[in-house]
């Protein structure tokens, strides 16, 4: 393959752990919401407004159906940010007079972390971090430690957003329930790419967004276990119980419905093929590129990641190659814009070569088999000739 046949017209996109393609038939039912059945779910007092209502309740039967919960726990929100801030902030009183203890590990999300830390700096917090290895894997018997001292709020993540790796949620969640623990998890990451049982795990409060699963951006919920209280973070209105008021997203839940309908239906033969395409990539790149290193627990992580360092080639200069071909990244969105290394890697304690020289690819269903062999290609040429002038 020669040089013009590498000035891709458009890049191939790798980056489904930052969003992914909204699937063309979650844009066509949200489109007809859009334009026809535009009613205000709120507006109940004519047919434009029932039929408004009848949707929302069908979108939070699919998305409670493929996470394993009840339509009634369904809380509807802006995205996974704005979820575990209400149960964070919402489930925590205010100004205690003694701090509250949080047990989490320092390779959440941020979201959660600057969430905690916030609280921390007030005060109000004492964060207690739960110890993982160099792979990111969470030491189970540290946790049970820390839940023997007592905790105000557990949290932990149900896969990485930088890494991929998968977390031991049910053994958490047995854990937490023993100690009597409210159990946060960002679910973000993993909902419709690995099985979630929300009722039986002993989960308490569970984040996700749609824009992770081929739904649309701006649109997420946190689901709530019958009988756990929270405190709003806004007011006015009253929807949702007053707990989440302001009119709701009509188009975008109903979106989000459809994508976790289609995800029930397509994830286990989806992931399947997804974990092939990553593997083959994996190969080909290690084939090619002496030195490479792939990061996080290759046994337990989702099928669409693969999160790899070249040690002695900045992720700077290879971005600064690619990002006209290849839509990668060198580490969460949620921190894009930010020089600084990541706190995924750093809290992993990975050495400082490893962590300069990191990159995150993901795939995803609409990734094709012609673009990872284009992939693997055009990275092993451009980090060899990066190589060659450093």
């Amino acid at each position: 393959m020669n040089e013009q046949a590498n000035a891709l017209s458009t890049p191939i996109y790798l980056d489904y752990q930052a969003t992914t393609p909204t699937d063309p038939r979650v844009v066509s039912l949200m489109l007809h919401y859009l334009t026809e059945e535009f009613g205000n779910a709120s507006s109940t007092d004519h047919e434009w407004g029932d039929r408004a209502e009848t949707s929302i309740m069908q979108a939070a039967i699919q998305v409670a159906d493929l996470i394993g919960a009840s339509p009634r726990e369904i809380v509807w929100t802006s995205g996974a940010t704005e979820s575990t801030n209400l149960a964070i902030q919402g489930g925590l009183d205010p100004n205690p007079t003694k701090p509250h203890r949080i047990g989490l590990m320092a390779i959440e999300h941020k979201a959660v972390l600057d969430t905690c830390r916030t609280l921390e700096k007030r005060r109000w917090a004492e964060l207690i971090y739960l110890q993982v290895d160099s792979k990111g894997r969470l030491d189970l018997e540290h946790l049970e430690q820390v839940c023997a001292g007592g905790l105000s709020l557990l949290s932990i993540m149900a896969a990485n957003n930088e890494i991929g790796n998968t977390y031991p949620l049910q053994k958490a969640g047995q854990i937490a329930q023993h100690y009597n623990i409210p159990f946060l998890c960002d679910a973000t990451q993993a909902v419709g790419k690995i099985p979630i049982c929300f009722q039986d795990w002993g989960i308490t409060m569970l984040a996700l967004s749609a824009h992770k699963l081929y739904g649309p951006k701006g649109t997420g919920a946190l689901v709530v276990r019958k009988g756990y209280s929270l405190e709003p973070l806004l007011y006015g209105g009253g929807q949702q119980h007053g707990l989440r008021p302001g009119t709701l997203n009509v188009p975008g839940i109903v979106g989000f419905g459809e994508a976790c309908r289609l995800r029930q239906l397509e994830m286990s033969v989806d992931e399947s093929a997804i974990a092939q395409k990553r593997d083959r990539l994996q190969e080909l790149l290690m084939e090619n590129i002496s030195g490479l290193a792939v990061n996080g627990d290759q046994a337990s992580r989702l099928s669409g990641s693969l999160h790899i360092s070249v040690p002695g080639v900045p992720n700077s200069a290879v971005i600064a190659r690619v990002r006209h071909q290849l839509a990668i990244s060198t580490g969460s969105a949620c921190s894009s814009g930010v020089e600084a290394p990541s706190h995924v890697l750093q809290a992993m304690n990975l050495d400082d070569a490893l962590i300069e020289g990191a990159l995150r690819i993901s795939i995803g269903k609409f990734t094709t088999d012609e673009e990872i062999d284009q992939c693997a290609h055009i990275l092993s040429t451009e980090i060899h000739k990066i190589r060659e002038v450093l």
